[in-house]
């Protein structure tokens, strides 16, 4: 036989698994095996469109989708080894393992789906919109949203006319188009309203405003629709929009944050979730001690504090913390204003008389922060990012402060780690917020995580 014969016979005799004694081999003797069918199955993923967003996958493409991929991959895994006579292959657990994929693939990719269904009834993926064109090419923009987006895709939430002394729309019995003020106004609304994209419809007339509007949305990153009046009223038999995403499908020339589909964003939300899902269930003894300590301390409170703040682009959301201060600590707080220690719109006191003595111990420890997990898991927030605001705190932020709320907010942060107890400017405290959205990256989050940590341990974060 020729030499390359028997290095043939030798390397199909190695990759063929041991015998066994038993009805089926050891699964060790196949592990190599289900690594090389893994990428396949991915790949035809892939390419069958199952990696698209999911919410936007109807159940029937998902079950076609995972059904084929697994089956698929196994199926040229299949050929290419019995063509190769690796007769030691058990076609019993190659298949089992198929069907296993099937199932596995498939209740994972539709519980997904359920998730994001959910979610998305909730609002939480609902974009406030803003429009600015004139009255009737604002109820042009404001109809067809209305027929062809979702309620739990895009919220109208008004427009800026671009002429003065204009009365608000009325698109349908249900949905009013209020006015949000002159197209000079859309610096300031920007401030004090959550708005996260706006539909911009050029007039053939006067565009000096275009730029200043244009620059507002670029410091706050809210995203941007540029469309030409000429193409708002086309009629168009053939020539449809490109992307799919466009609200109310709308020609458009589309001005978006780089990062806001971002495959760093994408790791950095599956490292918050399962480092959020593993810290809640390795630290539920932690939450009960605590729990049993509070009302054990202060019998009349109840465990947990709501919380009540605005985040990502103004999205306001409820978190919660374990409850650290006496049950009239937000009437006081206007009692005790001359003593606040903070510059700015925050409010805080060294040694505050409202927080009780075992809420003293939790923020020394940073332990009543703990239940923010259930917010990261959520969505609603980071395990590192700004500080969320309060919603008496954003009426007063300048104009360069409200770009903080351009990122999720964080658990941790900065601010966290080089000792928010010292700093006494808020300015300073945006400052490091602003400088974490600049230089952030999934490097930075750890080594953040990682100082955070320290800083607990020392009981030196509060």
């Amino acid at each position: 036989m020729s030499k390359g014969g028997l290095l043939y016979g030798h390397w199909i005799e190695h990759l063929a698994p041991a015998q066994s004694s038993g009805v089926f081999p050891p699964l060790r003797e196949y592990f190599w095996v289900f690594l090389l069918i893994a990428p396949i199955t991915l790949t035809c993923i892939e390419i069958l469109g199952g990696h698209r967003p999911i919410r936007q996958q109807s159940a029937v493409r998902i079950l076609l989708v995972s059904l084929a991929s697994p089956v698929i991959g196994v199926g040229l895994f299949s050929t290419v080894y019995f063509a190769l006579r690796a007769i030691g292959y058990s076609r019993l657990i190659v298949f089992s393992f198929a069907g296993a994929s099937c199932v596995a693939v498939c209740i994972s990719r539709l519980m997904a789906r359920a998730w994001h269904s959910y979610t998305m009834r909730e609002g939480m993926y609902v974009e406030e919109l803003a429009v600015i064109a004139t009255p009737d090419a604002a109820q042009v923009v404001a109809e067809r949203i209305a027929e062809s987006a979702s309620p739990q895709e895009y919220r109208l939430v008004g427009y800026f006319p671009l002429q003065a002394g204009i009365a608000p729309l009325s698109v349908s019995e249900d949905i009013q188009l209020p006015v949000l003020g002159d197209v000079g106004d859309v610096e300031r609304v920007l401030i004090h309203q959550p708005i996260q994209r706006i539909v911009m419809v050029l007039p053939e007339g006067d565009t000096r405003w275009l730029d200043g509007a244009i620059k507002a949305c670029d410091y706050f990153r809210v995203s941007v629709n540029i469309v030409p009046r000429a193409i708002l009223t086309a009629s168009l038999d053939d020539l449809v929009a490109q992307t799919n995403w466009t609200p109310g499908r709308i020609p458009s020339l589309t001005l978006a944050p780089p990062d806001s589909e971002s495959g760093w964003l994408y790791l950095k939300r599956v490292l918050d979730v399962c480092v959020s899902a593993t810290l809640l269930v390795l630290l539920a003894p932690v939450f009960l001690l605590i729990a049993i300590a509070v009302k054990l301390t202060t019998p009349h409170l109840s465990v947990f504090y709501p919380w009540h703040v605005v985040g990502y682009r103004g999205r306001r959301f409820t978190g919660y913390k374990f409850t650290t201060m006496v049950a009239d600590a937000d009437v006081k707080r206007d009692q005790l204003a001359a003593l606040n220690e903070m510059t700015g719109p925050v409010f805080k006191i060294a040694q505050d008389p409202r927080v009780t003595q075992l809420g003293k111990f939790l923020r020394k420890y940073s332990l009543n922060e703990l239940p923010q997990l259930w917010s990261v898991f959520k969505g609603d927030m980071s395990l590192v990012g700004p500080r969320p605001a309060g919603p008496h705190e954003l009426v007063r932020y300048e104009l360069w402060q409200k770009r903080k709320l351009s990122a999720q907010p964080g658990i941790t942060c900065f601010w966290q780690v080089r000792g928010r107890n010292r700093i006494s400017n808020f300015d300073d405290w945006v400052r490091m917020d602003l400088e974490y959205i600049r230089d952030r990256s999934l490097w930075l989050d750890f080594k953040i995580l990682a100082m955070t940590a320290w800083v607990v341990v020392r009981g030196t974060g509060s």
